[in-house]
């Protein structure tokens, strides 16, 4: 059965789903897994990065997204179809080969709220954050691992995600915004692992976006990796580049290092990529 990580951090723009991709990507090319990416984030980005902005208008028209998933459960329906939705081989990087995708939809900003309603209405029942586990289920034993992209916040589509994850890993900028919400995500995980009845494990904190001549990075990280509430830092950081913030835009690549930039990027996403792997090997 896959392992099953999310992605999330309650701040935008430090690179949650650009470390999505690349963990998807070089765990089928450099290591041999077979991914699934499931994007529940109505910003749509990974979605866009994966397969273009043209093939999700057409998806999304047709209701081939994850949020048909909320949608059957809010107007009592079975419309979400798990084999057509789901799409094959998207990366724009040749080699890679073994990366599907769950496409997101702009629709989950309206469905936040009735999910929240749903969830309200059955206060005893966890059925309202297990309706995207559920739906994927089938195709689960296909899969080595599944990635998870969140959005930035903990609502009832994040807590789907969660309640489907075994782990998680929080992306984030070492600067004083991107860290201040750290530790409510590390207490609401918890305590809603109690209400799942499981533990749903840290696998670490990923620094993006790093700059080794800023004081405020080094310091924060330095706080970071002496702060007990923190189990783990990854030891590997993404520099801050513009290649790596170029690899969000959808066309053909030829290798990794192409889309991911040869000046250290690629090193570093390889490395942190077997880090989670090694983490997930150990806790999930």
């Amino acid at each position: 059965m896959a392992k099953t990580i999310a992605t999330i951090n309650l701040k935008g723009g430090v690179g949650k789903t650009t470390i999505t991709a690349g963990l998807a990507e070089f765990m089928s090319l450099e290591f041999g897994q077979r991914v699934l990416l499931i994007d529940l984030d109505a910003q749509i980005n990974l979605t866009t990065m994966m397969i273009s902005e043209d093939h999700w208008l057409e998806l999304n028209k047709q209701g081939l997204t994850s949020a048909t998933i909320f949608r059957d459960a809010v107007d009592g329906t079975s419309n979400f179809d798990l084999e057509a939705s789901i799409q094959r081989g998207v990366s724009p990087v040749k080699r890679v080969t073994g990366v599907d995708l769950l496409p997101s939809s702009l629709d989950l900003i309206e469905l936040q709220e009735e999910i929240s309603a749903l969830r309200v209405a059955d206060r005893n029942s966890t059925k309202p954050v297990e309706l995207l586990r559920d739906a994927v289920a089938p195709v689960m034993p296909y899969y080595d691992y599944v990635l998870i992209d969140c959005p930035p916040n903990l609502g009832p589509i994040t807590l789907n995600g969660l309640a489907m994850a075994d782990g998680y890993v929080i992306p984030t900028i070492p600067d004083v915004l991107s860290t201040y919400g750290i530790p409510q995500i590390q207490t609401h995980i918890a305590k809603f692992g109690k209400e799942l009845g499981r533990e749903l494990f840290e696998l670490g904190l990923v620094i993006t976006k790093y700059k080794s001549n800023s004081a405020v990075h080094r310091t924060t990280v330095r706080n970071l990796r002496r702060d007990p509430n923190v189990p783990h830092v990854l030891p590997e950081y993404l520099a801050e580049s513009n290649q790596i913030a170029a690899s969000a835009e959808f066309h053909p690549y030829s290798t990794l290092k192409v889309k991911y930039g040869n000046a250290g990027q690629f090193d570093q996403m390889r490395a942190i990529t077997q880090n989670i792997l090694t983490e997930a090997q150990a806790k999930l």
